[in-house]
């Protein structure tokens, strides 16, 4: 059920409406629109009446949402999301770089990485202190060593950190240095750490799972709204196919199937979309011109001694010509933009 509030509806016309959805043993959920706000509910398992609140003060229309994902859906909130990391829109009108190695490995190596990306414009700094990796033996992250040289990149840099929480034992820890939590592609459908994520204070990139359709993936990224936590970024990074020329199958037809379900922000990592270095920048192009609000790229000082995904991390200089070739791309396609709905405005008024 979606409650649609008037134009001048009042706060306490909202705070009203929420009152009456917990009386009812429900969990509102307030979403603030450009011009109107809508108020999901969640924790019923079956329909709700809608005379329970076509009748209070503010209310346009209670009309059921026909998604079984209620928060993520359009039919909730027409409006695109905006979701701030340090101080960075993704979603918005600017396309969001974020960049730097796989995992971090020592003090000089992220913030050699943070230096590149910071002097090629990116705006936001990868890099994961916890590693959950196919092989045991593998390099598994430094932990809170890694996250606290993270900090130190922030601190230099001014780059916002993204990184990774892989269990719920450890993050806390990762919320507290993190400006953005990563739920990464192995535990998409982990759902205790999906809550977790929900009840966390910080922005979320969701990333899509190795196998998982696109339902299943909203709906991750459900179990995280239905907790409180409406700053969620979903994250296309291929998934497993036949193909063998790729470490994955970049989807990027994704991007636009997601913008006409959800109002979410969706990004594109063509790193582990391909798996190979010279696959990385056309891919990162064609997902700018898909729609993708952001990049996320893997960047290492010296991708050939890097202890993990080495072989798909791009070189400073590679990254620097990535950068400025999908930002040209990025402001190509709104100058398009806002030239279209120039030309629409005097027939629509």
């Amino acid at each position: 059920m979606l409650v649609v509030m008037r134009a001048q509806a009042t706060e306490q016309d909202i705070a009203g409406v929420c009152e009456k959805i917990q009386s009812l043993g429900f969990r509102p959920h307030v979403m603030p629109g450009a011009e109107r706000t809508a108020i999901g509910i969640t924790g019923n398992h079956g329909p709700v009446p809608a005379a329970e609140f076509e009748d209070l003060p503010g209310v346009a229309e209670a009309i059921p949402v026909s998604k079984p994902y209620k928060l993520v859906s359009r039919e909730v909130k027409p409006d695109n999301t905006v979701v701030r990391i340090a101080g960075v829109a993704v979603g918005g009108a600017e396309l969001a770089l974020c960049a730097g190695p796989c995992s971090v490995e020592n003090r000089e190596q992220i913030l050699a990485s943070a230096r590149a990306v910071k002097a090629s414009g990116g705006q936001l700094l990868r890099g994961g202190a916890y590693k959950p990796r196919t092989s045991p033996y593998a390099f598994q992250g430094l932990g809170e060593e890694g996250l606290k040289y993270l900090a130190e990149a922030r601190e230099e840099t001014g780059l916002g950190v993204v990184t990774e929480a892989i269990d719920v034992e450890t993050f806390d820890l990762v919320e507290e240095y993190a400006d953005c939590i990563q739920i990464g592609a192995r535990n998409m459908q982990n759902f205790s750490l999906l809550r977790r994520a929900g009840r966390a204070r910080k922005p979320v990139l969701l990333k899509r799972g190795m196998s998982s359709t696109l339902d299943e993936f909203l709906m991750a990224a459900e179990y995280i709204l239905s907790e409180g936590n409406y700053q969620v970024i979903l994250c296309e990074r291929g998934v497993r196919t036949f193909a063998d020329h790729t470490r994955n199958t970049l989807d990027l037809s994704v991007v636009p199937a997601v913008q006409s379900l959800s109002h979410l922000p969706i990004i594109v990592d063509p790193s582990h979309g391909t798996g190979k270095r010279d696959k990385v920048h056309p891919m990162a192009l064609a997902a700018v011109a898909a729609g993708a609000s952001g990049l996320i790229v893997e960047v290492h000082p010296n991708p050939d001694r890097a202890l993990s995904d080495g072989f798909q991390s791009l070189y400073p200089e590679q990254f620097q010509e990535l950068a400025e070739e999908c930002r040209a791309v990025a402001d190509l396609l709104r100058k398009r933009r806002v030239s279209a709905e120039a030309r629409l405005a005097p027939a629509l008024s």
